[in-house]
């Protein structure tokens, strides 16, 4: 399957998820259609107690899928399956034009650091040839990379349609 996939990724804090959520508003607006994968390194849950399909999950269900006329999602518990890797994630993915990823630093797609100089964090380039840019919250001295400031949404979406090839809607 040939999907066009970037990440965005960066430690704690550096501002991922507001980069994530410009891109999608000014992308989908543009008329392309995004989905994205978010990588949580902590326990999480979209269902609640009390909840019909929290109660189907309590009673053992593996899988609960909730349909609405607005929405669906399926809510796969792992038990004691270990979880799954970014590319059985992307699998599963509808139609989209890209796919942004916030997250997954180590994995080989084509990645934005978004990094904040006034934090202790040292870059993330491991010399792989997977990051394509940093989005900084502030000047960078030396950098190979094409540096963009994390708040020029206009520029950094501009850079990711050019170099994912995406066609213009």
């Amino acid at each position: 399957m040939n999907r066009k996939v970037i990440g965005i990724t960066g430690y704690k804090n550096t501002g991922k998820t507001t980069l994530v959520e410009g891109l999608v508003r000014l992308l989908t607006a543009r008329g392309y259609r995004i989905a994205t994968v978010k990588h949580a390194h902590h326990a999480f849950d979209i269902d609640h107690a009390g909840r019909d399909s929290f109660r189907h999950r309590q009673a053992g269900a593996q899988e609960v899928a909730v349909v609405s006329r607005r929405m669906w999602t399926i809510v796969h518990s792992l038990a004691s399956e270990t979880e799954p890797t970014l590319d059985e994630v992307l699998a599963k993915v509808g139609p989209a034009d890209l796919i942004i990823v916030e997250g997954y630093k180590r994995d080989s797609i084509p990645k934005i650091e978004v990094r904040d100089p006034a934090l202790p964090h040292p870059p993330l380039d491991n010399g792989d040839g997977s990051f394509i840019a940093i989005a900084s919250a502030g000047p960078l001295e030396g950098e190979t990379l094409p540096v963009f400031a994390r708040e020029d949404i206009k520029a950094i979406a501009d850079f990711v349609v050019a170099k994912m090839g995406l066609e213009t809607p």
